[in-house]
């Protein structure tokens, strides 16, 4: 969200119009449901994080509980705690909700065999069926400017831990094996969305859309975005304004992906979102360095790291937010961008 520029302090970001922003958000669903798409209502994938539970909160104002289905679409992999506070969202807000397993689907694509490959050629001790794993940055390669260094994380039965480094083949197998999950979603938020004549309401935030924190196809497919424009720190804002219950709000956001318990910050952003946002909007909004670091009680030069790789990461996930292209024609033939 594009704000006026004023100095750069850490409640930079703070909403003090929040009910303003709200019903702007709203104004503008109701607009692209209804008019533009003609679609009924709205479809929400919900997973008992903060993002997917704002979503819905802003579209229960913007729509009404009855136009909405929220739908939980746990996998093996998944947390209880997931479809807990999922059901309790709904509960709250009073919205129709529904629980879609993906396991088999997942299984029948060889997701989790795929996957398992792959970690068993780095650590070949991996026993999946009591072995827990993720995909980790090791805390040293964090805010330097080069590409991140992955690691495989397996936490054995007994308890004990071993890392090992993930070349890029058995990396990209895991991450592509992975993608299966959101794609799966995707499919079957599409398949009710489309036989009630709802269009489906996706739920990246800001950084996930702007850093490439999604799955092309996955959970980056959706009609619409409503929280696509806010900062992290913002979509707590609203989710707390609007009566998201605590538990959720109080929850440290994870990817829920892989069988051990992982947290975005620790698989992906590298910091905490508190300190991402500040720092992303200094960088997005052409704050100095200085100016930066004065407030964040950092160094100019750690802060000009940081800047870079954000830059970096914008610039290579383009792919990832590029539609189709459609721009093929014949010889002298003219075609609109």
């Amino acid at each position: 969200m594009k704000l006026e520029r004023k100095p750069f302090s850490k409640d930079i970001l703070h909403l003090d119009n929040v009910d303003e922003v709200i019903d702007e958000i709203c104004q503008q669903l109701r607009e692209d449901v209804y008019k533009k798409f003609r679609r009924y209502g709205g479809v929400i994938g919900i997973s008992g994080g903060i993002d997917s539970s704002a979503t819905l909160a802003i579209a229960v104002k913007a729509f009404g509980a009855d136009k909405l289905l929220g739908i939980m679409l746990p996998e093996t992999d998944s947390s209880p705690d997931s479809e807990e506070l999922a059901r309790e969202l709904a509960n709250k807000f009073g919205v129709n909700s529904i629980v879609e397993n993906i396991s088999g689907a997942l299984n029948g694509f060889g997701c989790y065999v795929r996957r398992d490959d792959a970690v068993k050629s780095v650590i070949p001790e991996f026993n999946p069926e009591v072995d827990k794993m993720k995909v980790i940055i090791p805390q040293e390669f964090v805010n330097k400017n080069m590409p991140p260094v992955h690691y495989a994380a397996v936490i054995f039965e007994d308890g004990s831990e071993k890392q090992a480094r993930l070349p890029m083949k058995e990396y990209l197998q895991i991450v592509a094996a992975s993608n299966f999950k959101q794609r799966c979603r995707a499919n079957m938020l599409y398949f009710h969305a489309e036989a009630l004549n709802y269009a489906v309401l996706g739920t990246p935030n800001k950084h996930e859309v702007q850093q490439g924190f999604f799955v092309k196809y996955g959970d980056g497919a959706a009609d619409v975005m409503p929280i696509g424009n806010l900062y992290k720190t913002q979509v707590y804002q609203i989710a707390r304004h609007l009566g998201v219950p605590e538990g959720i709000l109080q929850r440290t956001p994870t990817t829920d992906t892989y069988t051990a318990e992982q947290t975005q910050e620790e698989f992906f952003y590298q910091m905490p979102f508190e300190k991402m946002d500040l720092l992303w909007y200094g960088w997005e909004n052409d704050y100095s360095a200085e100016e930066v670091a004065k407030v964040m009680e950092m160094t100019p030069e750690q802060v000009e790291k940081i800047y870079k790789n954000f830059a970096r990461k914008k610039k290579t996930t383009e792919y990832l937010r590029t539609p189709p292209l459609h721009h093929y024609c014949l010889k002298g033939e003219k075609t609109e961008q």
